[in-house]
């Protein structure tokens, strides 16, 4: 594709059609797509209208969307094959569905861009140097030893349970006006500076990960690997929190993206647990808000997409398409524009300008106004990325999104916290 020649004002608040009249040649893709529904369901992190808009406009394929919590998207993958075809879904969820054997592996010879997908997602190494980080790493999960196999491989193989879309590295939000000083460290979630002012996500498996950062920063826990806890390190971990919260250290526990976005607004909230486009989304508000770097490191989560074990003939062929499509570059362009980060970068750098690839993946300084896809304002000309480059924030991530040994004891130990 050749690059695209838009300005910052070109992205429409429908976030397709303009982006779209400036493209040059498109990509030629199976015209036995054209036509076909393809049910889709998972987060409202990645399931968006504009992609739905902009893939009917390039493929013809219609999708039909639907975004549920992340425990929804857990039971349906897991309980319900015949009822969708794509699974937009987060590789520690993987975990949890693969072995039921309802979503069916696919061939990494059909996508046209594997060799471009970084190396987290194949090796777990960022770069030949990296260290892998705790938790459930996307590349453990990956792959599947064959085609009609429930259990993953320890190493590349032809055959990938989710195809790489979207990862990030999250950290703390902070309302730098409102604290006054600066914050280095995950222990200031529990700081009783921050009493009534503090929040936490309500989803546990995400959850006890930032509270292990907490613990951890504050000395009090040193975990075997805090993505797979034993039941002495998550009792001691939530009795911790359970203390604080007695304390009134919490405003609340949130689960909507919606719910983080209006505490901090409203500065109700001053630190909490946070995801970059709700940042994205106070800022545009005129709001001063951070997503804060922090020296222990940060809690990342990648998603992907995978296919329904029912999925066949030219449903599976366009799926294919549309797999290809997402990796092609306009997806990841929009996404990056929101703080997030496409599994082939490379693509999407096609579909952003100069200023906003600088900005947001080489941690640059902004040469002019950096808005969002729907062209609401979030950087002035100066400024830069929180946490810098792509390599610098990707290459800082201690723990992933986790599914432990010991999930069902996690569970039940946070629902008792939530009550408490």
């Amino acid at each position: 594709m050749a690059k695209v020649g838009y300005t910052r004002r070109s992205v429409l608040r429908t976030g397709a059609a303009a982006a779209a009249a400036s493209l040059a040649a498109p990509m030629v893709w199976s015209q036995e797509s054209k036509n076909i529904v393809l049910r889709q369901f998972g987060t409202g992190v990645s399931n968006l209208n504009e992609v739905a808009t902009k893939v009917k406009e390039d493929l013809g394929i219609t999708l039909e969307m639907t975004a549920l919590d992340s425990d929804a998207v857990t039971q349906r993958a897991a309980t319900q094959p015949d009822s969708f075809d794509i699974a937009d879904i987060e590789y520690w969820i993987c975990k949890k569905v693969w072995p039921t054997g309802n979503l069916q592996a696919m061939d990494v010879s059909k996508i046209a861009n594997y060799d471009k997908i970084v190396g987290i997602f194949k090796d777990g190494k960022l770069t030949p140097e990296s260290e892998i980080a705790q938790g459930t790493a996307p590349h453990t999960v990956g792959f599947v030893e064959g085609q009609g196999s429930t259990k993953f491989a320890d190493e590349q193989t032809n055959w990938m349970t989710l195809i790489p879309t979207i990862y990030n590295a999250d950290t703390l939000g902070i309302r730098p006006d409102l604290i006054g000083r600066p914050i280095s460290n995950w222990s200031e979630l529990l700081n009783p500076e921050f009493k009534g002012k503090a929040s936490l996500l309500d989803i546990s498996s995400i959850g006890i990960m930032d509270m292990a950062m907490v613990c951890e920063s504050m000395g009090e826990i040193q975990y075997g690997d805090k993505g797979n806890m034993t039941r002495e390190e998550i009792d001691k971990t939530i009795a911790i929190f359970t203390e604080a919260k007695k304390n009134g250290q919490f405003r609340a526990f949130w689960k909507t993206f919606d719910e983080s976005v209006n505490l901090m607004a409203s500065g109700e909230v001053v630190i909490q647990s946070m995801w970059s486009p709700a940042i994205t989304a106070v800022k545009s508000r005129g709001i001063p808000c951070v997503y804060q770097p922090l020296e222990e490191g940060y809690r990342s989560w990648g998603g992907g997409i995978g296919l329904s074990k029912s999925l066949t003939g030219m449903e599976l062929d366009a799926a294919y398409d549309y797999i290809n499509w997402y990796l092609s570059g306009w997806v990841g362009g929009f996404l990056m524009r929101q703080g997030y980060y496409s599994a082939v970068p490379e693509t999407s750098k096609e579909f952003m300008t100069a200023n906003e690839w600088g900005y947001w993946f080489e941690g640059k300084e902004a040469t002019d106004v950096i808005t969002s896809p729907f062209g609401d304002e979030l950087a002035q000309a100066g400024e830069t990325r929180d946490g810098g480059s792509f390599y610098d924030r990707m290459g800082s991530v201690a723990c992933w999104n986790s599914v432990m040994d010991e999930n069902q004891y996690m569970v039940r130990k946070w629902n008792e916290f939530i009550a408490s």
